[in-house]
């Protein structure tokens, strides 16, 4: 069955849409859309390694990712402030790996398959590393959900209560890594952030807890993965931004239908 491309295709938006979705609702949470964002450009940088070291793609992008995360969070309050920080890093590690790629010779690079994702080219190695990955994020967030949603809605009762808000923050941030490390192969450096953020802010205005908002964005990430792939297929389009395009337009739609339902209980309630 591994043998057709759509279906490899399938399983790993499908694989990426998993373990963004609840890390996507802790980012929109706590308002860390732009450490997402910063962390996905470091990748470009990671890639530029791996490719001079001859290393797994993977692991290049999970160390630079992980460099820096750590380096934001221990700099933030010495001086910068984090958006200052990010926006220096990520456009910086973004513009050192495009050129590092270009001095790379004999070997032959779609650079714009790491920008935009390339998830018809994904292989059963791919796929093993994808949902690897996946596994690894789903299983991290789960065993630590209490603690991290304590210390991103209340930091100071999470210190009273014996959670260190900063070792909460490192557990989500090595998540991250390891989901802008999974998610370049299908959507890209410069789109995964879209696919961490959109699906949690689509299922927001629908959702009364927590655990609903993660649940109900893991099935709008899904969805927008398979239809996006279908759609792409059939109009062909490059398959990465079709699929964000798609989860964009669930949120266009979803907020208009949000506003008019709840236009109409106000007007009903007067």
């Amino acid at each position: 069955m591994l043998d057709d491309f759509l279906v490899r295709a399938a399983l790993a938006g499908l694989g990426v849409a998993l373990a963004a979705a609840p890390l996507g609702c802790f980012i929109v949470w706590r308002r860390m859309a732009y450490f997402g964002d910063a962390t996905a450009h470091a990748a470009v940088l990671g890639v530029a390694l791996s490719l001079v070291l001859e290393t797994p793609i993977f692991a290049g992008v999970l160390v630079v990712s992980l460099t820096m995360a750590t380096l934001v969070s221990s700099l933030t309050g010495r001086g910068y402030a984090m958006d200052t920080l990010l926006g220096v890093m990520a456009h910086s590690s973004l513009a050192v790996g495009l050129v590092a790629v270009s001095f790379l010779d004999g070997i032959r690079i779609d650079l714009m398959a790491y920008l935009f994702g390339d998830i018809l080219a994904v292989g059963k190695t791919d796929l093993a590393v994808i949902w690897g990955g996946a596994a690894l994020v789903i299983a991290l967030v789960t065993y630590r959900w209490s603690g991290l949603l304590l210390a991103t809605l209340n930091p100071d009762l999470a210190h009273a209560s014996g959670i260190s808000p900063k070792r909460e923050q490192l557990i989500l941030t090595l998540a991250l890594a390891v989901v802008v490390a999974v998610a370049i192969k299908v959507v890209g450096v410069l789109l995964i952030a879209a696919m961490l953020i959109t699906p949690a802010a689509t299922a927001r205005p629908f959702c009364r807890t927590p655990e609903s908002m993660a649940i109900l964005a893991a099935i709008i990430g899904s969805s927008a993965s398979l239809i996006g792939l279908k759609s792409a297929y059939e109009f062909d389009t490059p398959t990465g931004p079709t699929i964000v395009c798609t989860v964009a337009l669930m949120f266009l739609f979803s907020s208009i239908f949000w506003r008019l339902n709840h236009h109409s209980r106000k007007k009903s309630s007067d």
